[in-house]
């Protein structure tokens, strides 16, 4: 055996030199130091040097319970010393038929069977094939499409990175999985017509739908996938009606309506399932991150009875799987979580607060950089405009400079930890723990606007 490997003393070098880190310039990093996170508490993360900064995304949209819960820790390690893995392919094991029946319970209308993936962007890729499979099953073997929205982001894999709108990340992948359609989504900000009235906006985008299901033909159309709130281009809630309508249109056409909530599910925006939210049953419910606060990694597509129901009959297989799916641990920490959720009230929570949040949010309209401010729960995107009057952005070259090149780097330094997207118009996007209260919103209301006055006045 060689000499055991030294510990590096300078992580952020070692980072730099050996981790290759998710969407990510590495070449900011050459002569900058990385940061490095070691360690949570509550709605806080620490650095190595030990500067707190606030956690104003949530780690990713995941840490609804907030850091640092020891029971979750725990959950593991039992789970871990109990069962650490076997695979749910052809087998059960007790976490896993726990967690299912209890997301069963949770979701709407006959949701009821729980195929469990490593994460979102598998949950999606598992809806996907599970749509094309269905049809074929049902005697439909042409609907293999799917419809989506401009500029929404679904996940990386081949066929999810397809469904996703953002022309800049797909093409150095292309060509991509065929069958990919896209339509309008619900940002009214930049609404091209009724942009005064949100119900005839929310109707006119759902139609969107149905003219492109048309045009595609519906014979060749498996499934819709919308996002409740969605969050690429800065958190777009649905318009009233929009979802019912949509509801009606893939029911006139045999198209499954998919609710991809990898984000806004598990309390993000006050309910356990978002679609309960805004009113409506899909057909299948994707979802991950916040399922276990992420202290496990987790995914899961619920799917209905009905597009359920032709897979468990004679030898008809969904031949699909992760080895990871279902994970024990995972599960376990999953229920762990759940039960916080129950016992601390963390939905009710969001409902009972998501207003001040949007009224401290609010506050940030008096500054003239600030187009928009929207979302639901606690999940909000504020927009960033060169002109209130005319909703002039900024062009690509003035979003490196001010969001990559300030805004984001300064936001960080100040204290708060969020996103600075220029994924569609630019945004500063904010989704803290679910534990955070008005102390929180306060706290993210004073930093944005110190960083984002200061952003206008070096335009």
């Amino acid at each position: 055996m060689g000499n055991p490997i030294a510990v590096s003393k300078d992580l952020s070098r070692t980072a730099y030199d050996h981790l290759w880190m998710h969407f990510t310039r590495m070449s900011s990093y050459e002569k900058n130091p990385v940061p490095v996170i070691v360690r949570g508490e509550g709605t806080y993360v620490y650095d190595e040097q030990g500067k707190r900064y606030l956690d104003g995304l949530a780690g990713l949209f995941v840490v609804q319970a907030g850091h640092g819960r020891a029971e979750l820790a725990e959950a593991a390690a039992k789970q871990a010393q109990e069962l650490a893995f076997f695979p749910v392919w052809s087998y059960a094991h007790p976490k896993a038929v726990e967690l299912a029946e209890r997301l069963a319970h949770y979701a709407p209308g006959d949701l009821n069977k729980v195929f469990f993936t490593t994460g979102g962007g598998e949950a999606v890729e598992t809806a996907w094939k599970l749509a094309k499979q269905y049809h074929k099953l049902t005697g439909n073997p042409t609907k293999y499409k799917v419809i989506s929205r401009n500029v929404a982001y679904h996940g990386t894999p081949q066929g999810a990175l397809a469904i996703t709108g953002l022309p800049a990340l797909k093409a150095p992948f292309e060509p991509l999985v065929p069958g990919a359609h896209k339509v309008p989504n619900t940002n009214i900000y930049r609404a091209p017509l009724f942009g005064d009235d949100p119900e005839a906006f929310g109707r006119w985008a759902a139609d969107q739908i149905e003219q492109q299901i048309l045009f595609e033909g519906p014979d060749t159309v498996a499934a819709v996938f919308l996002e409740p709130v969605q969050n690429a281009g800065g958190c777009f809630p649905p318009p009233p009606g929009y979802f019912q309508r949509v509801r009606e249109i893939c029911d006139t056409y045999d198209v499954l309506l998919v609710s991809d909530e990898v984000i806004c599910a598990f309390g993000r925006l006050g309910t356990m399932f978002a679609c309960d939210k805004f009113g409506y049953v899909p057909d299948i419910i994707t979802c991950a991150k916040g399922m276990t606060s992420g202290y496990s990694p987790i995914g899961a597509a619920v799917v209905s009875d009905r597009i359920a129901e032709p897979f468990f009959k004679g030898s008809n297989t969904f031949l699909h799987g992760y080895t990871f799916g279902g994970h024990p641990v995972s599960a376990a920490v999953a229920l762990a979580n759940l039960d916080i959720f129950e016992r601390e009230g963390l939905n009710q929570h969001v409902l009972d607060n998501e207003a001040a949040f949007h009224g401290t949010l609010s506050k940030l309209h008096d500054l003239p950089i600030v187009g928009d401010v929207r979302g639901n729960g606690f999940f909000y995107g504020i927009e960033l405009v060169k002109d209130k009057a005319t909703k002039e952005s900024f062009t690509a070259e003035e979003c490196e400079q001010l969001l990559y090149g300030f805004v984001s780097k300064k936001l960080f330094e100040n204290g708060l930890y969020c996103r600075a997207d220029d994924r569609g118009d630019p945004v500063v996007q904010l989704a803290p723990p679910l534990i955070s209260d008005q102390s929180t919103f306060d706290e993210i209301e004073q930093i944005v606007r110190g960083v984002l006055t200061e952003a206008w006045s070096r335009i």
